[in-house]
């Protein structure tokens, strides 16, 4: 797989920072904070495009992946509690040890970036049938996934081991849900990702612990 992306970079005290967007930034991919739960809207472009940036954080170490969609409206007839709150994702290697809190002096930094042509080959990703899903309840599994909110933005950091076993998941996303979900009746069809080292419904600084991605096959604003 093959993708265009703008690569940034940002001095940030005696440290730089390598961020890399996607070029042009998928329209159908929104993001919300539905104060319970984490909430994100794709159609079949967008949820390929996702699967892609996912595969490049497992492969990108030294930089962060950062979506900026805001601004994108959620489909048409999405019902939410409350007031959802708009936000940007950045997925980022949990070896960067990246602070959220520094995200907006560094957003505020980037220029246009350099074009640039990203590889993910397929083969990044394990197939599904391979994945051990037991050993994450194991006490000395690290491979989770980790979510932070700053500066309105969801901060997704892992292992490139949970990088590509969540892959395969958004890879069935993309791959299975335009053959579903096409008659009157049938049920949404989506996945949800957790944040560890266990299922629970906040992290510690009281930012949902599940990100839930629902496929949308016709999108209205």
């Amino acid at each position: 797989m093959e993708q265009r992306v703008r690569v940034h970079e940002v001095r940030m005290g005696g440290a730089e920072v390598r961020v890399i967007r996607p070029d042009p930034v998928p329209e159908r991919v929104a993001l919300r904070d539905d104060g319970h739960w984490l909430s994100m809207y794709v159609d079949r472009d967008g949820a390929e495009r996702l699967t892609r940036l996912w595969a490049l954080a497992a492969r990108s170490a030294r930089s962060l992946v950062h979506l900026p969609i805001r601004a994108n409206p959620a489909p048409g007839g999405v019902a939410g509690d409350g007031e959802p709150v708009a936000l940007d994702l950045v997925l980022a290697h949990h070896s960067l040890q990246f602070r959220a809190s520094s995200w907006k002096e560094a957003r505020a930094r980037l220029g246009p970036g350099r074009p640039h042509t990203a590889a993910t080959p397929d083969l990044d990703f394990p197939d599904a049938e391979d994945i051990d899903h037991e050993r994450r309840y194991h006490r000395t599994y690290r491979d989770h996934l980790g979510f932070d909110i700053a500066a309105h933005t969801l901060f997704v950091v892992g292992s490139a081991t949970a990088f590509r076993e969540h892959g395969t998941v958004l890879r069935g996303l993309a791959d299975e849900a335009p053959s579903h979900g096409r008659l009157p009746g049938d049920r949404h069809t989506c996945v949800e990702f957790t944040s560890g080292p266990w299922s629970r419904p906040r992290t510690r600084r009281n930012v949902p612990g599940s990100l839930h991605i629902e496929y949308y096959d016709s999108w209205s604003g």
